[in-house]
């Protein structure tokens, strides 16, 4: 049996499905009830209170884990207890590029590693459904708002992050490796405005916030040192935060999906 942590999730879901539809049994674990597929267990946990995974982690071989929490070593010792043998843990690129501005998923990263489990790490880049942000005033006026219009960064599709991670979840060869999953190809946020734009047959516009301005933002939802963070990696990113990343080739076979065809997928947000 595999657990799913953060199964309502862009993710999660993403996983979810994929596993389902190729037969597995699976326990999805959230927060709050979801929508699962048929044949999936559904458990209601919070991984801020480890006991409570504690039914879905009896009798599981594997486990998808979120960076969610402020214990991973009270999570990992109820997964092993329970059977669990391998973990795939979801965490971030800022983790491998900028620890010391992504503390808490470089802490579960250190976690995981040391367990004693099969581990595996996943680190993706910046989402495409971080464009759901938009999703409001793109119906409401058309517009599309957001620092650094021209910086070029690598997104990925949680689809294809999800695909991964049931790849890693079900077949042999991956036990101590970090993947870095990246989209196809650098693309700016005024060309992701545009690619929404052309997805709904009707331009969008891009406005360029400063960053006092997305700052400002972001921290009505994020720590301010994630903020932070995100914002470097926005407006100043490394070249390894510039580069595409084999990865999700490597695991899955094909390559990952792009930005214009998340925007045609999910055109029907927008309108």
């Amino acid at each position: 049996m595999i657990v799913v942590t953060g199964a309502s999730g862009n993710v999660g879901r993403a996983l979810v499905q994929a596993l389902a539809e190729a037969g597995e049994q699976v326990t999805a674990v959230s927060r709050n009830t979801t929508q699962v597929p048929d044949g999936v267990r559904h458990v209601r946990a919070d991984l801020e209170s480890p006991q409570t995974l504690r039914e879905a982690l009896n009798g599981a071989d594997a486990l998808f884990l979120l960076t969610a929490g402020d214990d991973p070593h009270a999570i990992l010792d109820l997964a092993e207890a329970g059977g669990v043998r391998r973990v795939v843990h979801l965490s971030s690129q800022g983790a491998g590029t900028r620890p010391e501005m992504y503390p808490h998923p470089r802490a579960f990263e250190e976690a995981v590693r040391n367990s004693g489990l099969d581990w595996t790490i996943l680190q993706p880049g910046g989402f495409f459904t971080n464009s759901y942000m938009w999703a409001e005033p793109i119906r409401a006026h058309r517009t599309a708002a957001a620092p650094f219009g021209d910086v070029a960064l690598p997104f990925i599709d949680p689809a294809d992050i999800g695909e991964v991670a049931a790849a890693v979840l079900r077949e042999a060869g991956h036990t101590g490796r970090t993947y870095v999953l990246t989209g196809p190809a650098p693309v700016t946020p005024r060309e992701r405005a545009q690619a929404i734009g052309d997805a709904l047959g009707e331009p969008v516009e891009f406005v360029e916030q400063t960053r006092e301005e997305a700052r400002a933002q972001m921290v009505a939802f994020m720590p301010e040192i994630v903020a932070d963070g995100t914002l470097t990696i926005l407006g100043e990113p490394t070249d390894a935060e510039r580069q595409v990343s084999p990865d999700v080739e490597r695991v899955l076979g094909c390559s990952p999906r792009d930005f214009a065809d998340w925007a045609r997928r999910n055109a029907a947000v927008f309108k």
